[in-house]
Order: C-alpha cells, then sequence, then structure tokens
C-alpha cells in the first residue's frame, strides 16, 4: 500500500497527517487537526480532492465536438491542471454532429479507465441544442425545442450527466419539456436563455436544479425585471460560475456565494485551453484565443483558456476565499451535484484522486485513481 504525507484536506478541516492508498482507492486518511493559517506557513505539502469540472469543451488544441479521440485528449490536458473527474460537454449542433462527438466520449470513457494521464469523465454534459435563440452566446443557432426521444437516443451511445436548456425550449407537448426530461432521471440547468424570471422559476418548479454559467448568456438582474438572474440568486439551489474573472466580475461572484449555497467553479474551457494564443474551433465556430481569453470575431466571448488549478487560485487571491472553501467550489460541490459521492473527498473508500500544492500554491502532482500523473512515486 502506498502512503502520502502532509496537510490534507478532509471533510472535517485540515490534518496533519497521512493518506494510505490501495490501488485505485484511498485505504485510510489518519492525522491530527491543524488550523489552516498553519497549513500554508508550513514546508509540507498540502493535499486537496481532485478538481471536478462539470463544463470541458476542450484543450490542448482539441475539441470534444470532433469526435474520434478528441475528448481523451481533452482529459489528458486537464489533469495535468489537476482535474480528475469531468464532463465531457458539446456544443448546440446538428443530430450528426452530437451523434459523433457522443461516439467520441463513449471511446474516451474506455480509454480513460485504463489511463493513469487522464482525468475520469464521468459523462456528458448537454449544452445545448435545447437553448434559446436570443440567448446564444458563443453557441452555432441549430436550436431546436427539447426531444426527450433525441436525448434518450444520445444517452445510449454515452451517458448524459447534465443538460443546459432555456425554458423557451420547452414546446409543451409530452417529450418536449422539462419535467419529461426530469421524469427520465436527467439532470437539468437552465441557460442561455431569455427568459423572466417567472419563466425561470417555473422551470425550477418542473424540477431544473441549477444553472449554467450563472450571469452569462442569460437576462439580467433589474430591479423591476428580475429575469433569469434574479431568480438563479433567490431560489437556485445550484449554479455553475466560470471564475477567470473575464466572464464574472468578482463582486459578482461574491454576490452568488452570499446567495447559492451550491455555487461551483467551471472552466468552460475550449480548445484554447493550455495553447498559445490563435485560432481554435469551438464546435463549428472559429475562435480566437487572445489577451488571456476567448472571442467570437465581433468580440464575444467564446469560452475560455482557464484550467482547474488557476481557478483555485483566483478563488484565493481574487475573492479572498479560504482554502478549504475554494477547494469546497472546486471539487465536493460538483462531485455531490452530480452524485459522484466517491470524487471530490478526501475519505476511506473514495477513489484516490489529489492534488498536491506547495505553499505557494504551485501545483507539485495530480494523482488520479491512485496513480501520479507527472510519474512520481
Amino acid at each position: 500500500m502506498k502512503a502520502l504525507d502532509g496537510h490534507i484536506l478532509t471533510p472535517r478541516g485540515f490534518i496533519r497527517g497521512r493518506i494510505g492508498i490501495d490501488g485505485r482507492l484511498l485505504a485510510s486518511v489518519v492525522g491530527e487537526p491543524v488550523a489552516e493559517v498553519a497549513v500554508r506557513d508550513s514546508s509540507l505539502p498540502i493535499v486537496l480532492p481532485g478538481f471536478v469540472d462539470l463544463h470541458v469543451h476542450g484543450g490542448g488544441g482539441a475539441d470534444v465536438m470532433d469526435g474520434d479521440d478528441a475528448a481523451l485528449k481533452v482529459a489528458q490536458v486537464h489533469v495535468q491542471h489537476g482535474t480528475t473527474t469531468m464532463l465531457a460537454t458539446t456544443m448546440t449542433a446538428p443530430a450528426d454532429d452530437l451523434r459523433v462527438a457522443f461516439a467520441g466520449v463513449a471511446a474516451a470513457r474506455v480509454a480513460t479507465s485504463c489511463e493513469a494521464a487522464a482525468a475520469h469523465i464521468h459523462g456528458v454534459h448537454l449544452e445545448g441544442p435545447f437553448i434559446g435563440a436570443g440567448k446564444l452566446g458563443a453557441q452555432p443557432d441549430f436550436t431546436r425545442p427539447i426531444s426527450l426521444a433525441e436525448v434518450k437516443a444520445l444517452h445510449a451511445v454515452a451517458p448524459i450527466t447534465l443538460i443546459s436548456v432555456a425554458p423557451e425550449a420547452a414546446a409543451g407537448g409530452e417529450d418536449s419539456s422539462i419535467s419529461a426530461l426530469v421524469q427520465a432521471g436527467f439532470r437539468v440547468q437552465l441557460g442561455h436563455s431569455g427568459a423572466s424570471y417567472e419563466a425561470a422559476k417555473a422551470a425550477l418548479d418542473a424540477g431544473a436544479t441549477g444553472f449554467t454559467h450563472l450571469y452569462n448568456a442569460m437576462s439580467g438582474l433589474h430591479h423591476r425585471q428580475p429575469g433569469m438572474v434574479g431568480a438563479a440568486l433567490a431560489h437556485a439551489s445550484h449554479a455553475e460560475v466560470i471564475p477567470d474573472l473575464l466572464h464574472v466580475h468578482p463582486g459578482a461572484i461574491r454576490v452568488a456565494l452570499r446567495s447559492i449555497a451550491g455555487l461551483y467553479c467551471v472552466t468552460d474551457s475550449t480548445a484554447a485551453a493550455g495553447m498559445p494564443d490563435g485560432e481554435y474551433r469551438l464546435g463549428r465556430q472559429l475562435v480566437t484565443r487572445c489577451m488571456g481569453g476567448v472571442r467570437l470575431a465581433d468580440g464575444t466571448l467564446a469560452g475560455s483558456t482557464l484550467t482547474m488549478d488557476d481557478a483555485l487560485c483566483n478563488l484565493i487571491n481574487a475573492l479572498g476565499l479560504s482554502l478549504t472553501e475554494a477547494s469546497l467550489r472546486t471539487s465536493t460541490l460538483a462531485a455531490d451535484y452530480i452524485g459522484a459521492t466517491q470524487r471530490g473527498r478526501l475519505v476511506a473508500g473514495a477513489f484516490a484522486d489529489m492534488v498536491v500544492f506547495d505553499r505557494d500554491l504551485q501545483l507539485r502532482d495530480v494523482i488520479a485513481e491512485g496513480l501520479s500523473v507527472h510519474g512520481r512515486d
């Protein structure tokens, strides 16, 4: 059995102790409690749960929509930055394009199950095509009404963990409503929508449970027209936010932190993540990486170049969160939201997914299901 010593973040707080690793799982987590303030003052490694990213389009020049081995390449890039569990995220696209992407994800899930240097692909985040044509963001205009039949057909190829929809995409038929998706067992988030506060609240009442990249590509908050953002802040139990400091102002993230207990961080990363400035693909769209972000030709933000190690540091350095809360928002809450109870926590019986930082929050190693991504003992 392998072991790792350091300051370890457990569900009850930091301990100074040892993790025992037996194969792919944690066999034991033991030690004495230690105050977080002492953790950054020590030369001991800081061991946190591996990151869980529920919104990943691409990385390393590869886009999930490319199919073939693209999803595997994306998982290999993001694990280098500490993401040990992810959802491969698709774009609004014609049905044939989605089938190609899903086939690639299915193959990648098989490959990552025996690939030490790749994040575990838990499933697919289907972002569209059931979104609002008036709030496309960087999505191409292949929107259509909700179709439970289409969702089930894709789910048979690769498991769908999360679906982003707009309330206005519900056509009202038996096969085309949010409640139909929920009753069929799918987890639904709201996004890419110009819906009113009332329509968003009705969608939550119909079984939607969260919001996709909060604030972005949705109707904003006005004191007489609260919009989608108002519904999220007033009623949501969960929402994702992109903490790259471009998509959302730190002050707006603080508002969401005070309002939404289950606010969790995502990268919404594109093929440009981990790559130099230049042109890349985002589904059928051509995007440009420049000035730290990714944009369409008209300047619209089009996903990000963010990785989860930088997300953690932004939460701490720009928002002032504690290391404990930053880890919660980049790992545990997302894992809990999708029911991945063996991920996002350092307890006996969980998968041995960890990130190892030094006192300056420089990433020193990533351990994915018990194996060092960087080949260390």
